[in-house]
């Protein structure tokens, strides 16, 4: 499928191709971009989240607008790969990584992984994986988001008042609409220019 904007088109395929097919190619790929997001992760838990947590502490639910760089892997791996459960898989992953590499979240971080993967999946379910346009990528980040800023408010954030719960939430699904939306969407179309997707769907659709 070809689309412009969220609108699917219909392409040409190779012979014997199904799109909900997994292929050795797509496993290993999924594998790569976890692993190359699960660094991101780790980055985001160590380096960058104390920073901002100091700087928001003031006001905590704040901290929320950097979330998004903690669903990029779903988001990406649904994009990317265009397959049934790519999003879950990319993002559960890229978690089970990052708890390898140590983070002060512990494994928990495998648990998130799971439901902000869940996020991102059920929305390319919906579509039935046929559209992959920036307004679906936003979605699938804004629901991802809403996703973690729900359970993070139940693991670790139960002392907070309700409002400041509430505007937690909206923070994590306005990031992840920004950060693991639009801009993988983008990262996206800059990979596809490149051809280094050509043996995906996402860079057959692209051809």
């Amino acid at each position: 499928m070809t689309q412009v904007g969220d609108t699917p088109t219909r392409a040409p395929r190779a012979s014997g191709y199904r799109s909900s097919s997994w292929r050795v190619v797509d496993i290993v790929v999924t594998a790569v971009l976890a692993a190359v997001c699960a660094v991101i992760f780790w980055m985001w838990s160590n380096l960058l989240y104390p920073a901002v947590s100091a700087g928001t502490v003031a006001y905590p639910p704040s901290a929320g607008l950097i979330a998004g760089g903690w669903l990029v892997a779903g988001t990406l791996g649904a994009l990317i790969i265009r397959k049934p459960g790519a999003a879950l898989f990319c993002e559960l992953l890229a978690a089970v990584i990052e708890g390898f590499l140590g983070t002060h979240f512990g494994w928990l971080v495998v648990l998130s992984g799971l439901v902000q993967g869940l996020g991102v999946e059920v929305v390319f379910l919906l579509t039935r994986y046929r559209r992959f346009g920036p307004v679906t990528a936003a979605i699938g980040g804004a629901v991802s988001g809403l996703f973690l800023g729900v359970s993070e408010n139940i693991m670790y954030n139960f002392e907070w008042a309700l409002d400041q719960q509430v505007v937690y939430a909206a923070l994590t699904t306005l990031s992840g609409a920004v950060i693991a939306g639009l801009l993988m969407w983008a990262v996206m179309r800059a990979l596809q220019a490149t051809g280094v997707l050509g043996a995906l769907a996402s860079g057959a659709v692209r051809r």
